[in-house]
């Protein structure tokens, strides 16, 4: 998702830039990843497990997806794309400490009671609700899809807030859902990201929508 790849005035994808020794763009690892993980969270939220089965997705989230926005964000890191390497190092924080956050309420490690278990999750949407929305914020000078994108991610962890004082089915459904939306922009991404990696033009990502 480098913006060496579009036309940043105009939010128009170009043919990928000649690699430079170090090679490769950070997406093409951090965005699949960011998606397997998403689309493990939507399931467990929209019911496809009980309850009891709030650790399922677990495995993939922090095996795969938080490995994966840190291997990005430190390739990042490396070519000098620095709001990149930004993105996906907050993302590698935030899926590391969900899983940090089931395992630590399925094995009692905080000694919360189901009061404060509720009031924990809520800090952890609360906190981190606000911190994407931050990153939304930051992207309305790039391509259009990625401020979609990053307001799509805010509506999930917003829902799931909503839904965790009186524990509501629903509201924790629609969050799923919302997961499921945003995983459809990641999928639009990696097309885009992987036609540039084999030298096409990528897709359209629309204008931005502050200085397009």
């Amino acid at each position: 998702m480098s913006l060496s790849e579009t036309d940043a005035a105009h939010g128009e994808p170009r043919p990928q830039a000649t690699p430079g020794p170090l090679g490769g763009d950070p997406a093409l690892i951090g965005v699949p990843t960011f998606v397997v993980g998403s689309i493990a969270l939507g399931l467990t939220l929209v019911g496809y497990l009980p309850a009891e089965a709030a650790g399922a997705p677990v495995a993939i989230i922090l095996a795969a997806t938080a490995l994966g926005q840190l291997i990005a964000a430190f390739r990042a890191a490396a070519l000098g794309q620095s709001a990149v390497a930004a993105i996906f190092g907050v993302f590698t924080g935030s899926w590391l400490s969900y899983a940090v956050l089931v395992l630590g309420l399925i094995h009692g490690w905080f000694g919360t009671t189901a009061d404060t278990a509720t009031r924990t999750q809520a800090l952890f949407l609360i906190s981190w609700l606000a911190t994407v929305v931050l990153l939304t914020v930051s992207t309305l000078r790039l391509p259009a899809a990625f401020t979609v994108l990053f307001a799509l991610i805010d509506r999930a962890p917003a829902l799931v807030l909503l839904a965790t004082p009186n524990g509501s089915d629903t509201l924790r459904a629609a969050g799923g859902y919302a997961v499921f939306a945003f995983v459809t922009v990641g999928f639009y991404l990696f097309l885009h990201v992987t036609s540039l990696a084999k030298g096409g033009r990528g897709l359209p990502l629309g204008r931005p929508a502050v200085g397009g």
